[in-house]
């Protein structure tokens, strides 16, 4: 791997992008740091001592690479984008014009990104007021202009102007780190919204060391024993991770011949590569909205000591779907775990749908060596994914659960969840995985031009 980077830094065009990537992750950080408007700068550290409760907010945190508890212009990070292209993946299958778009090749690639990009502007805008007003009321529960979050209240009726002006500066910012995005994946390495992702965790990575040296410095032998646990539990976790993204199940694949005038097509043998995880981190990110939903709904109507119905049911539903939460740390661990399961059958399906492999095979005159092609292929198919899928949707419920049992074991959060890992080690493999096909391509060219 190191080999393969010392190269591409060799290659002219190669290091090109490689530079241009570091520049466009430049430009995110610096954008990280620039306030959204009629910010209050003395309400930030009430901000980040909430952030430290709110599993939710730490979670965007990490997708908005700490732009969140600065409350920048890219606060919600490119979460908006990804939630547009999930939404338009699990559309494609009901709608038929979207199936027929997707068909298309390249021009109905194009229409359904410039559909996605239209979804993703009024999502970010719900996302923006959902998460700024959930914040604000976090902050300050008792609406004291003086331990607000902003000079002005914060209120879409009442406070239009300001309020508009503060929601459409954080969607302009989501909407340029989408821009910056899609730079990278034309000029750059990667593929640019991950990229995005992983350089605003990677960011972070330097104040967890630190936070990590203050402890153990402080701390007593048992405190140093479990920083010694986390990071052991972190180093099997990248391994493990590493192994399933990269396990797969190869079906073998033969090609009947074809004989067209005086040329004869097909005849050779290929695979079809079944990933264990196919989904990658989208189910972790289903499952944890979902759950973490109720929960951040009830925050607002619910008050500790009051008494009422309504308060006391409000208190049930914040207990429940709380990890801190009276009660609710089991119940909530059990949920989650179930919910990363089911999503990852789902979203999985989602996915090996589209692809319409049996289709495509029986186009091409290909087949599986004993499985008559058509539907016996498909439902073939379908039984091998389902097998090999159950190994992936474990490993992601026990990732989802990971930073409960890891603090369990070693009384330490340092605030490196597994998502935030497995989005770091799947980018980074993926980076990689493409600058080696760079190197193979030009080595091919390299061949061909003597």
């Amino acid at each position: 791997m190191l080999q393969a980077l010392v190269r591409a830094i060799q290659l002219p065009d190669l290091r090109r992008r490689i530079l241009f990537t570091l520049g466009m992750l430049l430009i995110f950080r610096m954008i990280a740091h620039i306030p959204v408007p009629n910010i209050n700068p003395g309400a930030l550290d009430q901000l980040r001592e909430a952030l430290a409760g709110n599993q939710l907010a730490q979670l965007l945190n990490i997708f908005a690479g700490g732009a969140l508890q600065n409350f920048s212009v890219a606060a919600m990070g490119v979460y908006p984008y990804i939630t547009a292209s999930i939404i338009m993946q699990l559309l494609q299958p009901l709608i038929p014009a979207l199936q027929e778009l997707r068909k298309e090749g390249e021009q109905g690639r194009i229409r359904l990104h410039r559909y996605q990009m239209w979804l993703t502007i009024p999502l970010a805008y719900l996302q923006a007021y959902g998460q700024t007003l959930t914040l604000e009321r976090t902050v300050n529960p008792t609406n004291d202009p003086f331990q607000s979050l902003f000079r002005s209240s914060f209120d879409l009726f009442g406070n239009f102007l300001p309020t508009f002006t503060i929601l459409t500066s954080m969607v302009a910012g989501t909407m340029f780190l989408v821009w910056l995005g899609e730079q990278i994946n034309e000029r750059g390495i990667g593929q640019g919204i991950s990229v995005i992702i992983f350089g605003g965790i990677v960011s972070g990575l330097p104040g967890l060391i630190v936070q990590g040296f203050q402890i153990s410095q402080a701390g007593d032998l048992g405190t140093f024993i479990g920083i010694i646990s986390f990071i052991a539990i972190g180093l099997l976790t990248i391994v493990g991770i590493v192994l399933i993204q990269e396990g797969q199940r190869r079906i073998p694949v033969q090609y009947a011949k074809r004989v067209r005038g005086n040329k004869v097509y097909g005849g050779q043998s290929s695979h079809i590569p079944m990933k264990v995880n196919m989904a990658g981190m989208i189910p972790l990110i289903f499952a944890q909205s979902v759950i973490i939903f109720p929960g951040i709904v009830a925050s607002w109507f619910y008050q500790p000591g009051a008494e009422g119905i309504g308060n006391m049911i409000a208190g049930f539903f914040f207990n429940t779907f709380n990890p801190t939460g009276v009660g609710g740390g089991f119940v909530y661990m059990s949920l989650l775990f179930l919910l990363t399961v089911g999503f990852t059958y789902f979203y999985t399906m989602v996915l090996f749908q589209q692809q319409d492999i049996p289709e495509n095979l029986q186009r091409n005159g290909g087949f599986i060596p004993g499985i008559r092609p058509g539907k016996t292929t498909a439902q073939y198919l379908t039984k091998v994914l389902n097998r090999i899928t159950l190994a992936g949707a474990l490993f992601l419920g026990l990732i989802a659960v990971l930073p409960f049992i890891t603090q369990s074991i070693t009384g330490l959060q340092l605030g490196l969840g597994s998502t935030a890992l497995l989005i770091v080690v799947g980018v980074a493999v993926d980076t990689m995985r493409q600058l080696e096909s760079q190197l193979v391509m030009r080595d091919y060219e390299g061949f061909l031009s003597r």
